[in-house]
């Protein structure tokens, strides 16, 4: 029961962290900031805006996207398998990259173009992910995981790999480069408006929710273990994301491929001695 009131409302969740995470933005600059509810009062003003439709297949895709989110969501919640979870979160993504590209805006196809460049600097990573947690485990189920105790230990190279796939995900500095509101005004999202850009609003709060879920699945069945990660992570997060600028695409893709992938090969290597 739990379980199913969790994936009704992960949206909301994540939006409570995305309200939060901006308030805790504003104080590391020493400013006022916007009300943690500010994302819900945002989401209550687009719904009075005018939708326009570029072209149904962009809707489309954009609904797709965020209800493949969902999915993905529901299915870390109710411990499915990890590989299948990492899977079905590519064909959300790659939704989001038809989407950029299911228009002639300029901008929009920077996005898409840039977004399916992310895709390929972090998908490994997370593959390893699942193959270590399997390695440890035996098996892929996240129920599994979540029961076993903690693994941050054996695996602490995979979590250094997998810090640098949070900004990226959360679209955070410096590995913003797909959605660069200065350069390409949001890339994918251009195009959008009223409550289709509410779907793709939403869809960000659910990537809280799964990149959150997957960093808690290092702390095994330790709740406190699990509270500290998601403290210090999140503050780690948005230090970095306030005090760096936004690094090009390529070097982006160099810097998560070289050291993300080289962590995630040394860890595996050292799984399969133990």
């Amino acid at each position: 029961m739990i379980e199913i009131i969790l994936i009704i409302f992960a949206p909301l969740i994540g939006g409570l962290i995305y309200g939060f995470e901006r308030v805790v933005r504003a104080r590391m600059q020493n400013r006022q900031g916007p009300p943690i509810l500010q994302p819900f009062y945002d989401m209550y003003k687009l719904l009075g805006k005018q939708a326009f439709i570029v072209n149904p297949y962009h809707s489309i895709l954009g609904i797709m996207h965020f209800v493949t989110l969902w999915v993905v969501v529901a299915f870390v919640i109710l411990g499915e398998n990890l590989l299948y979870v990492v899977f079905l979160h590519l064909l959300s993504s790659i939704f989001i990259v038809l989407t950029g590209f299911s228009v002639r805006s300029i901008y929009s196809h920077i996005g898409a173009n840039r977004e399916l460049l992310s895709i390929i600097a972090y998908e490994p990573i997370l593959i390893m992910l699942a193959v270590g947690f399997f390695m440890l485990n035996g098996t892929f189920d996240i129920d599994a995981i979540r029961s076993s105790s903690s693994e941050l230990a054996s695996m602490f190279f995979l979590f250094l790999a997998f810090l640098l796939v949070i900004p990226v995900k959360l679209k955070k500095s410096p590995f913003d480069a797909a959605e660069a509101h200065q350069e390409i005004v949001g890339g994918v999202e251009v195009e959008f408006s009223g409550v289709f850009f509410e779907f793709l609003y939403m869809a960000k709060w659910l990537e809280y929710v799964f990149i959150y879920s997957l960093l808690m699945l290092f702390a095994g069945n330790s709740i406190l273990l699990g509270a500290v990660l998601f403290v210090v992570v999140f503050l780690l997060v948005n230090l970095v994301d306030n005090s760096t600028a936004r690094v090009k695409i390529n070097h982006l893709i160099k810097i998560v491929l070289s050291i993300g992938l080289t962590l995630g090969m040394l860890n595996l290597i050292g799984l399969s001695y133990v």
